[in-house]
């Protein structure tokens, strides 16, 4: 059975803007790896992350949230799975993932950032791969060590790395 790789990103990423591009490489990349992607199943970098890995072969589940209907998971997502409500789709999100990738996001990305860092932090999920990817994820950890007391090794729960190739590379050697 294929790993399953949880992404999460910014729903309001539109085609060909930087963060649409680096999402549908990254699920591209992804399923060429040989892993399943799942994500939120709407828009933006849900759409490119489940893109990229349908148009390269690969398999897709979208976490959908029942409060949106009648909205339907976008079209890259073969295995649509509807969620009763946020906090049932955020356990999904985490509970089926076998690693976790971080991209550019807002306050849904933040969410997810800091709970799944929170439940591998507590021990309430075995430890898994945790990827942040990008610029921004190193200014937001640069603030929180800044500003909040954070202890080495919950930091150590956290891979940064600055492209999509390289965090390939990491659940590749992660997760074989």
């Amino acid at each position: 059975m294929p790993h399953i790789v949880t992404v999460f990103g910014a729903s309001g990423a539109r085609p060909g803007s930087p963060e649409y591009d680096e999402a549908l490489r990254l699920g591209r990349l992804l399923a060429e790896a040989g892993f399943t992607v799942c994500n939120g199943g709407y828009g933006g970098t849900m759409e490119a992350t489940a893109r990229g890995a349908k148009q390269a072969g690969g398999a897709t589940i979208g976490i959908t949230n029942a409060l949106f209907d009648p909205r339907a998971a976008n079209r890259y997502i073969a295995d649509e799975r509807k969620a009763p409500d946020f906090f049932e789709r955020l356990r999904r999100l985490i509970s089926l993932g076998d690693a976790y990738v971080c991209l550019r996001g807002s306050v849904g990305t933040l969410t997810e950032f800091s709970l799944t860092w929170t439940l591998l932090q507590t021990g309430a999920i075995p430890r898994k791969p945790f990827l942040c990817i990008g610029p921004a994820w190193r200014e937001v950890l640069d603030a929180y060590c800044a500003h909040l007391p954070f202890r080495a090794k919950d930091l150590a729960l956290i891979t940064h790395v600055d492209t999509v190739d390289v965090a390939v590379d990491v659940l590749r050697r992660s997760l074989d």
